[in-house]
């Protein structure tokens, strides 16, 4: 049995140490928002938040989460998560839809640790987050302006 938080709520499963949060999160507690992508940690899909650093969820066993605080995208309410969720809206980001809970969340957390990235540091962030459709230029852009309405 491991427990841990996942939105703020006490959560235990009874599974083999080996099972992906990913598939935890998914098909045991029915939080959809993380999406699969790869399976091997490469696009960023699934990217959550585990005690305050991002996570790829596929390759996380629920071996490492007992005690850990786990955040999806359904449960990030705060400043940051906001301004991207509202820039990502604003300029029109999302195409197909697929990567985005794990872009928002990698946005989120670059803005938490640097409120006012350039650009290298958006793309140094954001590699490891994969958009099939292409939409880079404005995730970048998307993330510099949630940067400005979080400075006002």
């Amino acid at each position: 049995m491991v427990k841990f938080t996942v939105n703020g709520e006490e959560r235990s499963v009874d599974l083999p140490g080996d099972t992906p949060l990913l598939w935890v999160l998914r098909d045991e507690l029915q939080l959809t928002g993380t999406k699969f992508g790869c399976g091997i940690a490469q696009c960023g899909a699934c990217t959550v938040m585990m005690d305050g650093m991002t996570r790829r969820s596929c390759v996380t066993p629920i071996s490492m989460l007992e005690g850990a605080d786990v955040q999806t995208i359904e449960g990030l309410d705060d400043p940051e998560t906001r301004a991207v969720q509202d820039a990502w809206k604003a300029i029109d980001v999302p195409q197909c839809g697929w990567c985005q809970s794990g872009q928002v969340v990698s946005a989120a957390a670059l803005l938490r640790e640097i409120p006012n990235p350039t650009d290298e540091d958006i793309d140094n962030a954001m590699a490891g987050n994969i958009c099939r459709c292409a939409t880079y230029v404005r995730i970048r852009e998307a993330i510099h302006n949630a940067a400005k309405t979080l400075e006002g």
